[in-house]
Order: structure tokens, then sequence, then C-alpha cells
């Protein structure tokens, strides 16, 4: 959770678009979150990555760190789902989906929040697949 500024950059970005666009790569999951009950999370972050990491420091932080962070999210809750399975296993995947789901909407926030100051964020846990 550092608020170091993108090099190159200062404290903002040079044009809103980049900021925009890094504050979308921070929400998007949360938008697919409602109309896909979670499951494409991760679709959102990683569209805005493809399109857009070349353009700016900024929107390739913002949309690989989203990326990662809700990748982890979704991995929990699919393992959550497993669990659920098993008699044994359903107390634990309630966990595995109330907390991810908590926590992505503080963190998604967070991001956003520093994302349109034009600082980086960096999530507390997340797998790294996307580099950023």
């Amino acid at each position: 959770m550092s608020q170091q500024p993108i090099p190159g950059y200062g404290q903002q970005p040079t044009n809103d678009t980049d900021r925009t666009m890094a504050v979308l790569a921070h929400l998007s999951p949360l938008i697919a979150g409602i109309v896909s009950a979670g499951w494409l999370s991760f679709v959102g972050p990683l569209l805005i990555w493809m399109f857009y990491k070349d353009r700016s420091p900024l929107v390739r932080n913002a949309s690989a760190a989203s990326f990662n962070f809700h990748l982890t999210i979704w991995a929990c809750w699919l393992l959550g789902w497993i669990l659920a399975i098993t008699v044994i296993g359903l107390p634990i995947s309630l966990l595995l989906w109330v907390i991810p789901a908590i926590l992505q909407v503080i963190f998604s926030v967070i991001g956003a929040v520093r994302a349109w100051r034009g600082e980086r964020y960096r999530y507390p846990f997340q797998i790294k697949v996307l580099s950023d």
C-alpha cells in the first residue's frame, strides 16, 4: 500500500484519460462482480491492460495490479465452491466467499482513489501474473 508517484509523472499524470483508465481498472471488477456474480471480475483490468499498457505507466500499473488482485479473489471463490461440495468444507467456503468479497470492495475503492491522485497502488496480496 505504498503511495509512490509513477515515475515521469510527478504527483499527477499528464492527462485525465490516464487517470480515468487507471480508476476504471480498479473499479471495473466491482462492476463486473455485480453483473456476473464475481466470475468475470478480472476481465475488465485485463482488457484495460491489453489496450492501454503501452500508453501510460499509471494505467499499466493500475490494470496489472488490479488484475492480479482480482485473479487472487477469483481463485479464493473457486476454492470456496470446491470446498462447498463437501459438507466438512462448507464453513471454510463461507469464509472464502465473504472475506474476499469485502476485501475486494475496500481495496478496489482505495486503489481507485489513489489512481485518481496519480499514485501507484499495490494490493496487499495477489497472485503475480501481469507485471506492472
